[in-house]
């Protein structure tokens, strides 16, 4: 099983197509943000969910099966599915995908299945179990740190601040809800010289 921060980054690095089974087109769902931003960041999105088929997602149409994916590549599988379902999906994952180039399985945070992740690593695929690539992309590639998480990868170059300052004024404010002085216009702070009111 694949874990460790190395092995996750060039996973991640290298994966360009990623087939989603259980994916939701539901805006409420987490598997619908996990979708998403994984296609903002560029990777090529395949949804599967048989109770959307047909329709349109992710900018792709949704498929009813893993085994209705008729071109590769295919990098990554992530199984958005119960722990006891997943082992069928690993099962269809090996059967259909491993000539499309199928490089990993990842299922989502609380989805494991040690069986079915010993089956893919003896054909040569890499498993990674029980995490979210989405998390994992941000964690590893200093998203987290922007906002003030403790992401455990320690680097010396700092991720460019893009803070909106109209949106300090809110997070600044003080208890009795004014905004420190200067920002309550959304105006970045200046220089404060002398101790004038306010």
């Amino acid at each position: 099983m694949h874990d460790d921060d190395a092995d996750l980054r060039r996973i991640l690095r290298e994966t360009r197509s990623i087939a989603a089974v259980g994916v939701s087109l539901n805006e409420l769902r987490p598997s619908f943000f996990v979708a998403r931003y994984l296609a903002l960041k560029g990777y090529r999105m395949i949804p599967v969910n048989p109770g959307y088929a047909g329709r349109a997602g992710f900018g792709a149409t949704v498929l009813a099966s893993l085994s209705e994916i008729d071109s590769g590549p295919v990098d990554m599988v992530d199984i958005f599915r119960r722990s006891d379902q997943a082992g069928a999906v690993v099962d269809e994952a090996l059967e259909t995908l491993l000539d499309k180039g199928l490089r990993t399985i990842w299922m989502q945070i609380g989805v494991e299945d040690a069986q079915a992740a010993a089956r893919a690593e003896a054909k040569g695929v890499a498993v990674v179990m029980n995490r979210c690539p989405k998390i994992e992309y941000q964690r590893l590639f200093g998203e987290l740190r922007m906002g003030g998480f403790n992401t455990g990868v320690i680097g010396s170059k700092r991720p460019p601040l893009r803070q909106r300052w109209s949106g300090a004024a809110a997070a600044w404010a003080h208890e009795d809800g004014a905004a420190p002085r200067g920002l309550s216009a959304g105006r970045r702070p200046g220089r404060v010289r002398g101790a004038g009111p306010a």
